[in-house]
C-alpha cells in the first residue's frame, strides 16, 4: 500500500496554497496589530497611576491564564449571545491580537525596564518631553532588546493561526482537515500540511536566529561606546 498519494497533491494543491495563504495573511495582520496595541499596554503596567496599571495588569493575567481556543470560542460563539456577532475571519483577528497583545506586552515591558536608567536622566537634563524620550530614546533602544523574542511570537503565531479554523476560517489545517475528510488519505493530506508549514516556519526560524546575532552585535557595540 502507498502511503503517499502524489494524485491527492496534483488535485488539491489549489486548496493547499489558499490555505497557506490565508495562514500567513492571519499572520501578518495579527503581529501588525498585537505588536502596536502591546506598547501602550506595556506602558499601561509600567505606569505609577493604580487605575490606568491595574486594569492592565487584570487584562494581561487573564488572557495569559485562559487558553487561545477559549477566548476564540467565546469571541464566536458567545458573543452572539450578547447581540455581537463577527465574521470568521474578524473573529479569528481580534481573538488572537487580544492573545498576543498581552503577551507581547511583557516582551516590550522587559525591554523597556532594560533600558538604562541614566539614558532617562540624560534626555531629562536636556529639558526633552516624556513623549520624545520614549520614542526617540527608550523604545530604539528597547526594540532591539525585544526583537529576537518578538521574531519568536512570529513563529508562535504562524502555528497558532491552526485553532482559527474552531471559528470556521479555512486556514491551513482547516484545509487539510476538508481535504482529508473528503479522501480519507490522512497521510498523504497532514503530510503536505506539516511540509508547508515547515517550508514557512523554519526560514523564519533562521530569520530569528539572524535577528539574535544583531541584536547582541549591537548591544555589544553600544557597550563599549559607554
Amino acid at each position: 500500500m502507498n502511503l503517499f498519494d502524489v494524485s491527492v497533491v496534483t488535485e488539491y494543491g489549489s486548496v493547499f496554497l489558499q490555505g497557506l495563504a490565508m495562514t500567513t495573511f492571519l499572520t501578518v495582520v495579527v503581529i501588525l496589530l498585537a505588536g502596536v496595541l502591546a506598547i501602550p499596554l506595556a506602558l499601561a503596567r509600567l505606569s505609577t497611576t493604580r487605575w490606568i496599571r491595574w486594569p492592565a495588569d487584570f487584562y494581561v493575567e487573564f488572557i495569559r491564564a485562559t487558553p487561545l481556543i477559549l477566548q476564540l470560542i467565546y469571541i464566536y460563539y458567545v458573543l452572539p449571545s450578547a447581540g455581537i456577532r463577527l465574521e470568521p475571519m474578524t473573529a479569528a483577528i481580534i481573538g488572537l491580537t487580544v492573545n498576543y497583545s498581552a503577551f507581547m506586552s511583557e516582551v516590550y515591558r522587559s525591554g523597556i525596564q532594560a533600558v538604562p536608567r541614566s539614558q532617562y536622566e540624560a534626555a531629562q537634563s536636556l529639558g526633552l518631553k516624556p513623549v520624545v524620550v520614549f520614542v526617540k530614546i527608550v523604545f530604539p533602544q528597547a526594540f532591539r532588546v525585544v526583537l529576537p523574542a518578538l521574531g519568536n511570537y512570529l513563529i508562535a503565531l504562524f502555528k497558532d493561526t491552526a485553532l482559527a479554523s474552531v471559528v470556521t476560517v479555512q486556514e491551513l489545517m482547516f484545509s487539510g482537515q476538508i481535504i482529508a475528510a473528503r479522501n480519507y488519505q490522512y497521510f498523504t493530506v497532514y503530510t503536505v500540511t506539516a511540509i508547508l508549514y515547515f517550508s514557512v516556519g523554519f526560514p523564519a526560524a533562521l530569520l530569528v536566529r539572524r535577528l539574535e546575532r544583531w541584536s547582541q552585535r549591537g548591544w555589544a557595540a553600544h557597550g563599549r561606546r559607554n
